[in-house]
């Protein structure tokens, strides 16, 4: 894995959403929010680090933030680069960012379609909440 995690400027949105776009296409039968709209909003509003490789957003993570708690809005790595550790790389950015302010707990949603997903969370220390319709809740203390 080479490239450099950074945060997210507002010329990376078009990017974002077309890495985005390409990381949730597999998952096209699935009842998926719309992943890759509003980027922009999200770089103002939020915490939003891509992962750059040869010049290329490769992936992206975004993060709110609510008093002590955080919420991954969402994590996508291109499917050419999938495997490769980006995705942690993404993760352990954001959460040594939120652990510097003051952030206790970072909770997420994924659906139960992408048990990839939901291996790789419990892998980096995330464990089930709860089950709501085709969502899998999950929390990790930080």
């Amino acid at each position: 894995m080479t490239g450099t995690v950074r945060r997210a400027v507002a010329g990376d949105a078009d990017a974002l959403a077309e890495c985005i776009t390409a990381a949730y296409a597999r998952y096209a039968g699935l009842t998926l929010p719309e992943v890759a709209e509003g980027i922009p909003q999200e770089i103002t509003d939020h915490l939003v680090w891509v992962f750059e490789t040869d010049g290329a957003i490769a992936g992206g993570i975004m993060v709110s933030k609510d008093g002590d708690t955080a919420h991954l809005r969402n994590i996508a790595v291109h499917p050419k680069h999938s495997g490769q550790g980006m995705g942690s790389a993404l993760i352990r950015t954001a959460i040594d960012a939120l652990c510097a302010e003051g952030v206790r707990s970072v909770v997420l949603a994924t659906h139960v379609g992408i048990p990839e997903n939901v291996a790789l969370y419990s892998h980096l220390g995330w464990v089930e909440t709860g089950r709501t319709g085709d969502k899998i809740l999950m929390s990790r203390v930080i």
